[in-house]
């Protein structure tokens, strides 16, 4: 069974899906007073506004963290227009939905970011896991 944490204010609850992490170390640069690795529970939601936490949920490369508006009927996370952004020595970020067909011919949509591997090293390709970081790579 998966390992899901959510964390909840009054407008938004951020999904923590710690399996999934990277640990690009995106959102603790983005918003250091809310993502705290070493703190116990490690997100401080009151510390930023529910719009500063949506703009960093979005950018989580791995899709370990997400959200939805705790308005929301459905309770699925906000639509994002297909991005592909490259990060200097890192993946490949794609925002958005995508039907992924691995080489064996199963299928899996992944929503939201999804990070694809660009230095090779992934033991979890085509998704990184981080290994760039081991491997130095540059790019």
């Amino acid at each position: 069974m998966e390992n899901i944490k959510e964390y909840s204010n009054d407008e938004v609850t951020i999904v923590w899906k710690p399996e999934k992490c990277i640990h690009s170390g995106i959102c603790v640069r983005g918003l250091p007073k809310v993502f705290k690795p070493k703190d116990r529970p490690w997100i401080t939601i009151n510390a930023a506004t529910t719009e500063d936490l949506v703009n960093t949920v979005k950018k989580c490369p791995s899709g370990a963290l997400s959200y939805y508006m705790n308005a929301s009927d459905d309770q699925e996370t906000q639509s994002l227009e297909t991005k592909v952004e490259i990060l200097e020595n890192g993946p490949l970020l794609v925002f958005g939905t995508l039907k992924i067909i691995h080489k064996d011919g199963s299928e899996e949509t992944k929503n939201r970011t999804t990070a694809f591997c660009r230095c090779g090293a992934s033991q979890n390709k085509p998704y990184c896991d981080g290994a760039h970081i081991k491997e130095n790579f540059e790019g």
